[in-house]
C-alpha cells in the first residue's frame, strides 16, 4: 500500500480509534474499579458515569460540564485527559471562544490620585501617638511607686541567721512526662487531620479528597514513594491495593487496613484514627 492510500477495507486510522466512553470504560476495568467506586472518588453521579461510558453526554448539562467530567474520570482511571478532551472538541464543534479581557484604561481609572493627602491615615497616626504618650506616662508613674516600696526601711528583710533551706524558694513541681502514646501525635497539628501514605509492599492506585469533596491527589503511588494530606475536618481515601500501603493518621500507624489487596475506601478525622 502506497503512502497516502487508504487500507483495502476503506477505513481510515481514525476509524480504529476507541471512542471516548469506550476508552474510559476499558481503563476503569484495567484499574480494577467499579462504576460506583469511580463515582464515589470523583463525585460524578453514577448515571452520568454510565452515560459517558456509552458516549452519551446528554446528562452532563452542556459541553463545558462534559469536558470537566471527562477530565476527572480520565484521571481517576489513570488516563491522560488531554487527548480525550481534544477528541471531544473535534466531535462537538471545538472549544468555546475565550472571553475578551477588560480594557486596560478601566483598571487605570480606579487608581488613587497620589497627590491627594490621606487625611484618614494622618488622624490614625495622631491618635496612636496620643495613646502611646498616655501609656508611657502611666508606666513611668507605676515604676516610681514600685521603687518607693522597695526602698521603704520598714519593709521586713530576711534575717542573716535564718537557715539556708528556709530562705530558698520552693522548687516548682516537675511536670509529668508525656505518655509514650501521646508522643506519636506530637509532630502533627491538633486542629487538623493529617494522613500519610507510604507504598512499601508494591504500588497502589490512590485517591484523596478533603471534606468539601475537592480532589487532593489521585493516581499511582509507586513502591518507595509517600504522600501526605491534611485538612481541617476530614480526609477521604480510596486505595486500589490497600495491602501495599503503610498508613499513618494523625501521627499514628493504622494497623487494621485490609491486606488482601482489595480496594479500600476510608475516612479519617481529627484525633485518634478510626476507619470510616
Amino acid at each position: 500500500m502506497s503512502i497516502g492510500n487508504l487500507p483495502e477495507d476503506g477505513n481510515s486510522p481514525e476509524d480504529d480509534r476507541l471512542s471516548i466512553g469506550r476508552a474510559l470504560q476499558q481503563a476503569r476495568i484495567s484499574a480494577g474499579l467499579t462504576v460506583d467506586e469511580v463515582s464515589s472518588s470523583t463525585r460524578v453521579r453514577t448515571p452520568i458515569v454510565r452515560g459517558i461510558e456509552q458516549d452519551d453526554f446528554s446528562r452532563c448539562g452542556g459541553d463545558v460540564y462534559a469536558r470537566g467530567h471527562i477530565r476527572v474520570l480520565a484521571r481517576a482511571v489513570g488516563l491522560d485527559p488531554e487527548p480525550l478532551i481534544a477528541q471531544f472538541d473535534a466531535e462537538h464543534g471545538g472549544r468555546p471562544a475565550p472571553t475578551a479581557p477588560a480594557p486596560l484604561f478601566e483598571a487605570e481609572r480606579i487608581r488613587p490620585d497620589p497627590r491627594r493627602p490621606n487625611w484618614t491615615a494622618a488622624m490614625v497616626a495622631a491618635i496612636v501617638a496620643v495613646v502611646g504618650f498616655v501609656g508611657f506616662t502611666l508606666v513611668r508613674g507605676g515604676d516610681g511607686d514600685g521603687s518607693t516600696v522597695a526602698d521603704d526601711p520598714a519593709s521586713p528583710k530576711p534575717s542573716a541567721s535564718a537557715p539556708t533551706n528556709s530562705a530558698a524558694p520552693s522548687k516548682p513541681a516537675t511536670p509529668n512526662k508525656p505518655d509514650p502514646s501521646d508522643s506519636a501525635i506530637a509532630g502533627v497539628p491538633a486542629d487538623k487531620v493529617t494522613v500519610k501514605l507510604m507504598a512499601e509492599g508494591g504500588q497502589s492506585w490512590i485517591s484523596a479528597q478533603d471534606h468539601n469533596g475537592r480532589l487532593l491527589e489521585e493516581g499511582v503511588l509507586r513502591e518507595g514513594d509517600s504522600k501526605t494530606f491534611s485538612d481541617s475536618r476530614r480526609i477521604d481515601l480510596v486505595l486500589g491495593n490497600a495491602g501495599a500501603i503503610k498508613l499513618f493518621v494523625n501521627g499514628k500507624e493504622v494497623k487494621n487496613v485490609d491486606t488482601s489487596g482489595a480496594v479500600q475506601r476510608l475516612s479519617y478525622t481529627k484525633g485518634d484514627p478510626e476507619a470510616g
